[in-house]
This record gives structure tokens, sequence and C-alpha cells, in this order.
């Protein structure tokens, strides 16, 4: 006759292992635990090295992302990516011409031929790099350089304000592309006062001769007697859009600068001035183009 003891050791083991029921858990409340889910195969891994081209880690410390132990380190902890693959492996080497890279997630700018400026243009001044009626043009600012740079996207003449300069196609005509719709904010000098519900009949969306445009946001800045000054965000690129949408709404346009693309800000920049932008800036760009 077994003990107490014994049938409660005996209790114990027929309950872990399943009460003697193959691939059913212990039971609660008279139903079966359900079973574990399989796991499903790991993908295949890419094979990113390049026998030919550069090591990972000498590029990096090329980027400015840090030291060339820095790098190795960074690699190593599995931070860094090439085209979607994590790399740890010290020997790999990859074409930077041809090859995406990522640390922490963040693009990294490889490719040193690659130029990327913020240039605060004047006011006059026409947003083509070579004008026929001998106008001022945005190319009079490059005749300096030696890189071949065109402008993403335009400024009218009279709206002065941040435009991207750049010698990177893929980039530029993803950004000016609507689908990818990249915000870019301005602000306005309209006659006052604003009526309250400007912002809401602006995000509702104002119809014009080539269809309906909506802004993402709109706010008053400031407000002075018979003038004000609204901060309009908008991802259309249309001619002459923001000046044609607050004029339909009787706000016509006396002064009009673009501060923002996107994460690209206008800040302390002087007009006529440029600006190379930093690895972040660049990055963000690459995200709105989904690069």
């Amino acid at each position: 006759m077994s003990t107490p003891r014994g049938r409660k050791a005996a209790a114990g083991k027929q309950q872990r292992s399943g009460g003697g029921r193959s691939g059913q858990g212990p039971q609660r409340g008279g139903r079966p635990r359900a079973a574990a889910p399989q796991r499903t195969p790991r993908s295949e891994r890419v094979d990113v090295h390049q026998p030919d081209g550069v090591r990972l880690q000498k590029l990096l410390a090329s980027a400015g992302v840090g030291s060339r132990r820095a790098c190795e380190v960074l690699i190593t902890e599995g931070r860094v990516q090439v085209d979607g693959q994590v790399v740890t492996e010290l020997g790999v080497r990859i074409d930077p011409s041809t090859q995406v890279v990522h640390v922490d997630g963040e693009r990294v700018q490889l490719d040193d031929s690659k130029v990327y400026l913020a240039f605060n243009k004047p006011l006059g001044v026409v947003s083509t790099m070579h004008d026929e009626l001998d106008r001022p043009s945005v190319g009079d600012y490059l005749e300096q350089r030696k890189d071949r740079l065109f402008h993403v996207g335009r400024l009218d003449a009279d709206t002065s304000g941040l435009l991207l300069l750049t010698n990177d196609g893929e980039l530029a005509n993803r950004l000016q592309h609507p689908s990818y719709g990249v915000p870019k904010t301005y602000l306005a000098v309209v006659p006052g006062p604003i009526p309250r519900d400007l912002g809401k009949q602006l995000r509702a969306g104002v119809e014009l001769e080539d269809g309906p445009v909506r802004v993402d946001s709109f706010k008053i800045v400031d407000s002075q007697p018979g003038h004000a000054m609204v901060q309009v965000v908008l991802h259309e690129g249309r001619k002459h859009v923001v000046r044609r949408m607050l004029e339909a709404v009787g706000h016509p346009v006396e002064s009009l600068v673009r501060t923002d693309v996107g994460a690209v800000h206008l800040g302390e920049l002087r007009q006529g001035k440029m600006r190379p932008l930093s690895s972040r800036e660049i990055d963000s760009l690459y995200k709105a183009a989904g690069l």
C-alpha cells in the first residue's frame, strides 16, 4: 500500500507529464491547454560581402560615425546593417556606391561624392541654374563650386527661404514626387484680422482651379492691426499653391518664406548663404523618401 507522500509525488509526476496524455498540457477546468506554436524557420542570411570592396569599419570612420575602433565595436554589437542585413563580422567589405548602410537605424551616407545643402534663397532669385532673361538665379550662387548641383523643387521669385540643393538624383526625384508627401512649412504675412475658423476651413480643403488643396496645420504666429503672420504646413507642391490658397479664402499673401522641408530647418541661415546638411537631416530625408 502506498504512503500519502508516495501518492503525492506520483500525482506531481503525472501533472508535469501532462496527465499521461501525449501532446497536451495540464488540464484546467476540463479543457486541455493548447500546444505551443511551431517556430517558423529563420530566413536565409544574405551575403553582403564584396571581395573587391572597402572594409566596413573604414567606411564608417570616414563617414564620421566614429573612430575606427568605435566603428568596430558598433559592428560587433550588431548595430550596423548593410542592405538590411545585420553585420557582426569585422572582415566584411562592401561597395559604398551601391550598398546601403544603417547604424542604429539611421542611414549613413558613405558616398563622399554626394552633396546635400540647405540654401536660403533671397527674394528676386529664380529657381533655375541659368536664366535666359538674365535674372538672378540659384546657379549664380554656385558658380564657384565644382559640383554639378540641382535644386529640389522650386520657390517663386517672390518667395524666399529654404531650398535644398544636391547631386543625389534619386533622392531629389522622390522628394519632389507627391506620393511621398514631404511636408513643407511656410510663414506668410497676410491682411488681418484672421477669422477664428480659418484654420478649420483650410484643413477641410479649399477648391482651386486645378483641384482642392488642404493644409496639414495652420496657426497664427503674430497679429498686428491690419496684418497677421500665419504658419502653413502642407504636402502640396503645385505652383503658387500657398498664395492661391490664401487668396481664395480672402487673405492674399503680402510676403512668403519657406522655413522647413521635412525635418530640415532654415534656422539662422542668412539669405544667399548655404550650409551642408547634417547626417541626421540627410537620414530624415531618406526616410521621408522611402530610401
